[in-house]
């Protein structure tokens, strides 16, 4: 039989239990059902059903610069991505309008750690997050190539300059280097490019461009394949604008250059071209490429020694403007005025009094035109900016 110190012990222990139970001293996820005289019950969290997949894996190295990213997802939306380049910036990208994907808009950078983060929501609205890290291949110097422009940004030049774009090292693709090219114009005229070599590509306009053009040069090829595993190194921009149209004829015949200011005759000078044959000038359209206020002229630049029967060595030869890169000059030659006019006798530069080269000299700028008639020793395109010959339809055919 129990006693009643017994008794009253174990009432005690049960009213402590109770006690104990009322307080809720359990943590984390404990629930309690709305049930009348229900138990309280622990509930696991509901995962969310959207999964995310990326076409560049967590934690790749040496990714290559041309690859994009894309991120896609499962049993539900994606809501938003971004992905931090560090120095490199931020890779642009955009969901599609379904949200079902993203797609990289701007391209990787050589050396570069990108962090990606998504987040994405089921159907009921559940969330689960993406993240992952990946770094993209180191390139060297010599396997990334620099655009550089000519004519300079900023720069007034006459209506037959190309634009140029030249390469520190070659490019084997020009077909996805010049997709990545684009020259506008204001007013807007018809064009085309053509690769003069695999470190230079040029434009011109199908005809001499108007006066007073502004002109834009894009040269977006930052990671964009150049061939024999190099790419462009930097996305670049230019503008320049186009000045009064300045066309000079010479007729090698008449020993006469007639200077033609937006269409209008405003001067006639009397010239003397190469020595024929010889020294023979080229016929056809050369473009200012320099001006000299003097210039030294060696007949040694040229391959003839200046010791010999033709040889010559000139300083400061006045008001000199290149039209050659093989030395066809048109300058003042004092030396030879009583020819002027009348004969040809240079070494196959274009040489007149001073004062009409002083006078030519202060109205050129570079890229004005001078058109060459009357000899059989033609042009060539890469023989200064000799792209005026070459018809259009087979110079934007490329090369």
């Amino acid at each position: 039989m129990r006693s009643r110190r017994t008794l009253a012990a174990a009432s005690a222990a049960v009213l402590l239990m109770v006690s104990l139970s009322a307080c809720g001293g359990g943590g984390g996820t404990t629930s309690v059902s709305d049930k009348p005289g229900g138990d309280a019950t622990s509930e696991a969290p509901e995962t969310s059903k959207a999964s995310v997949t990326a076409s560049i894996p967590a934690d790749a190295t040496g990714v290559k610069v041309n690859r994009s990213l894309r991120l896609d997802v499962a049993d539900g939306t994606l809501e938003n991505v971004t992905v931090n380049g560090g120095k490199a910036g931020p890779l642009r990208g955009a969901l599609s309008t379904d949200k079902l994907s993203w797609q990289s808009t701007s391209r990787l950078q050589p050396g570069s750690t990108y962090q990606v983060q998504g987040t994405a929501v089921d159907a009921k609205g559940r969330e689960t997050t993406y993240a992952s890290t990946f770094t993209t291949e180191v390139l060297p110097l010599d396997r990334q190539t620099f655009p550089s422009f000519v004519p300079l940004p900023g720069s007034t030049v006459g209506v037959g300059m190309p634009v140029i774009i030249r390469f520190d090292v070659p490019v084997t693709n020009h077909a996805a280097i010049q997709r990545h090219l684009k020259v506008t114009s204001v007013p807007a005229q018809a064009g085309a490019f053509h690769w003069i070599s695999d470190t230079e590509v040029h434009w011109r306009p199908q005809k001499y461009w108007q006066a007073g053009t502004k002109v834009t040069v894009a040269a977006n090829i930052d990671s964009v394949p150049a061939g024999n595993g190099v790419y462009g190194q930097k996305s670049r921009t230019s503008s320049f604008t186009v000045g009064r149209s300045m066309v000079s004829k010479v007729d090698m015949n008449t020993h006469q250059m007639r200077v033609f200011k937006d269409g209008k005759l405003i001067r006639t000078i009397p010239i003397t071209t190469g020595q024929q044959p010889k020294f023979t000038t080229r016929s056809g359209t050369k473009v200012i490429i320099e001006k000299f206020r003097r210039k030294r002229m060696s007949s040694e630049t040229v391959g003839i020694p200046v010791n010999s029967a033709d040889g010559y060595d000139i300083d400061n030869v006045e008001y000199a403007m290149r039209i050659t890169y093989s030395g066809e000059f048109v300058h003042a030659a004092p030396w030879s005025v009583g020819s002027q006019g009348r004969a040809n006798v240079s070494h196959g530069c274009t040489g007149m009094s001073t004062s009409n080269a002083k006078w030519l000299y202060d109205n050129t700028i570079v890229g004005d035109v001078v058109e060459y008639t009357g000899t059989s020793r033609e042009m060539t395109l890469t023989n200064g900016y000799g792209d005026w010959n070459l018809p259009f339809n087979a110079y934007s055919a490329g090369a």
